[in-house]
């Protein structure tokens, strides 16, 4: 077989298990694609020596019985901890940290039989929707705009992921989302991307970013390849508080691509002033398609949509404020250079100025003054306040018989890098769409549903029900097939 790194998990997995192909072959396929990649600065810790030795342990394990992810090559955001490998969240402060322990996630996904190529690029502590805040430099979409080489983002804050999936430089990639980091990647970039319900996978060995908003999940070529990986991926982990005690279901054998008598909500706050006629268009044929599935199409409203970015703008900032202060150059990490006669107090000061970027610093600011003493009823427990209001608004539809809700997954398609980097704004208004989801614990995924008129991915998102990943996976699985979105980058790289 020829371009096996062009493979999804669900292929590769067939093919393993027939004999077809091993995983050293595998391996060594996304290795070669990873090597002549470097201009999308997707993967910034490489680890083929690791990689070949699960390959091969993987080879020597395949049989029937052998777990779906047994010897499949995958991308690890730079976010999880990695035994013996860099582990920098982007960030200068964590220059040359390298775990003596294992995420609970990744430990779950290599002893499955996955393979590690190596760490993704993304964001600085996973602050931004660009990939342009990385300590690493920008991660570049593979995606282009007509005959245009200007460079586009591949989204944030795992655009590494997400670029390097699109690109087929492995078969999936590990994300994190705190606020749409794994979907509005995804749908920059043509791929799929799913944010379980918050507690479904463990976040121990995740560096955090906002500990209530923070979930892990799979980024894949297509919804069956999701709902492979994210089995692997889930599971209670008595080292996370927040891990929910559940069974995890086999999600694929829930794949059966039927939604009739299913009700999509359609919810009218998500159709915003402004909005781009190609994302409004594309909504609409995603219903239309739904629709003549069988589903039933049903006009919802969600009343404190409009509050969401806002007080996601409060939380998510007070939390890494708390979350970061450990990184204070006395333990691990970057240390700054003293002066003579500087004190402990002016080692944290240099160092943070020195390890931190500007997009950490901002966050680290307004999460500091919105937690102080003379602010903190005015602006975090207000927002905490928006949030229960904002959960409440999905719960009181799902309490409708609303199966699912369908929206736009971003408010346009990937931009220029540089294009809004200087516009904190404008850059926050990215995560218009998706971070309700985070606000509300819920499941939400984003599948590619079309192009715009430059050529470049649209996606749309669906958001499900809490711990019904299984039932969301099967409507996106219905959609996709509605869809039938075929569409890969022209390489260009």
């Amino acid at each position: 077989m020829s371009d096996l790194n062009k493979l999804g998990l669900a292929e590769a997995r067939d093919a393993l298990r027939a004999g077809d192909t091993t995983s050293v072959d595998l391996t060594e396929a996304c290795l070669g694609s990873i090597e002549a990649a470097d201009a999308l600065n997707a993967f910034v810790h490489h680890t083929p020596d690791i990689a070949m030795d699960q390959a091969r342990a993987a080879d020597a394990r395949m049989g029937p019985d052998a777990p779906a992810m047994c010897g499949l090559p995958i991308g690890i955001k730079d976010l999880f901890c990695t035994r013996g490998v860099p582990s920098q969240a982007g960030s200068g402060i964590l220059k040359g940290f390298k775990p003596e322990y294992e995420s609970t996630i990744t430990s779950q996904l290599f002893e499955a039989g996955a393979v590690m190529l190596g760490k993704l690029n993304m964001d600085e502590f996973a602050m931004g929707s660009s990939n342009e805040t990385s300590v690493y430099g920008n991660a570049v979409n593979p995606w282009r705009r007509g005959n245009d080489d200007t460079a586009l983002t591949p989204g944030g804050s795992s655009g590494g992921s997400a670029s390097a999936v699109s690109a087929d430089l492995c078969l999936a990639a590990t994300g994190t989302d705190t606020g749409g980091s794994i979907r509005q990647p995804a749908a920059f970039t043509g791929i799929t991307g799913i944010k379980p319900t918050y507690g479904r996978c463990s976040r121990w060995g995740v560096v955090a970013f906002a500990s209530s908003l923070d979930q892990a999940g799979p980024m894949t070529k297509s919804v069956r390849d999701a709902a492979i990986m994210l089995e692997a991926m889930c599971g209670h982990d008595p080292k996370d508080s927040t891990s929910a005690d559940l069974p995890v279901p086999n999600f694929e054998a829930l794949l059966k691509g039927d939604v009739r008598g299913k009700k999509i909500g359609i919810p009218k706050e998500y159709r915003l002033d402004g909005m781009p006629e190609e994302i409004e268009a594309l909504w609409a044929e995603g219903r239309q398609m739904l629709e003549e599935a069988g589903a039933e199409m049903v006009d919802i409203s969600l009343p404190h949509t409009k509050y969401a970015l806002p007080a996601y703008y409060v939380v998510a900032p007070a939390e890494a404020s708390s979350n970061l202060a450990r990184y204070d150059g006395a333990r691990y990490g970057h240390r700054a250079k003293l002066d003579q006669g500087d004190g402990i107090t002016e080692m944290y000061e240099k160092t943070r100025a020195e390890g931190f970027g500007d997009e950490v610093k901002r966050r680290v600011m307004i999460g500091t003054y919105v937690l102080s003493a003379g602010f903190y009823d005015a602006y975090y427990n207000r927002a905490r306040k928006v949030r229960t209001l904002i959960k409440k608004d999905f719960e009181d539809v799902f309490a409708q018989g609303i199966d699912a809700i369908l929206t736009p997954a971003t408010p346009s398609a990937a931009f220029g890098l540089g294009e809004a980097s200087d516009d904190p704004v404008q850059m926050y208004l990215n995560d218009i769409f998706t971070v309700t989801v985070n606000m509300a614990g819920l499941p939400g995924i984003a599948v590619p549903a079309g192009l715009d008129k430059q050529g470049l991915p649209l996606g749309l998102q669906l958001i499900g029900r809490p711990w019904e990943e299984g039932d969301l996976l099967n409507i996106a699985y219905g959609l996709e097939s509605a869809v039938g979105f075929v569409a890969k980058p022209t390489k260009w790289w």
